[in-house]
């Protein structure tokens, strides 16, 4: 990650953990707008590349698909919120899929009926599930600034434990500050 990649990344990792709920239309903007970004960056970029060289050897069109996959996501997230509170449930639990338990067929499988079942159980919670997501997905981008400033962190044994520890922070703040406010 590039040193503003990761200044923004924990700035926005911080705001969406802790203010989630209350900038929920933001957040979700936020949200959209990452889950965009990554998969462009480093799922479909690569694709990409391989087909189209002309694409491959030039720098705007490196830093500008993936700011534009970004922005395609955001807008589609942000228009439809049940969809993208299910959504950010299902791809939560979709990135800890890949990136603790690997890319195997079964496993993404397992992955996505898990991230399935939580999206329809979020949409009925949607207050407690916005809290949830909100925390979830900054404490994810919180725990990958964390790796990237402290390289030799063993990421198998302290993946889960940091993520955990500041999603609670964020769902424990998030429902203290926001108890009259109401969905």
């Amino acid at each position: 990650m590039e040193t503003y990649e990761l200044i923004f990344t924990i700035a926005i990792g911080l705001l969406v953990l802790l203010f989630g709920f209350r900038l929920k239309r933001i957040a979700f903007f936020v949200i959209w707008f990452l889950i965009g970004y990554v998969l462009m960056h480093d799922y479909i970029m690569g694709f990409i590349n391989s087909s189209v060289p002309e694409i491959a050897t030039n720098s705007i069109y490196q830093l500008l698909l993936p700011i534009g996959g970004g922005v395609i996501m955001a807008l589609l997230g942000f228009t439809i919120e049940k969809l993208c509170v299910s959504g950010i449930t299902f791809a939560a639990v979709m990135l800890i899929t890949i990136n603790y338990f690997g890319t195997e067929l079964l496993t993404l499988g397992i992955g996505a009926v898990v991230g399935v079942i939580l999206g329809a159980f979020a949409v009925r919670m949607i207050k407690p599930a916005t809290i949830i997501a909100t925390s979830g997905i900054g404490a994810y981008a919180l725990t990958l600034a964390v790796f990237e400033l402290f390289k030799d962190l063993d990421h198998p044994t302290f993946y889960f434990p940091i993520l955990i520890v500041l999603m609670a922070i964020g769902v424990f703040f998030q429902f203290g500050t926001s108890k009259r406010i109401h969905y």
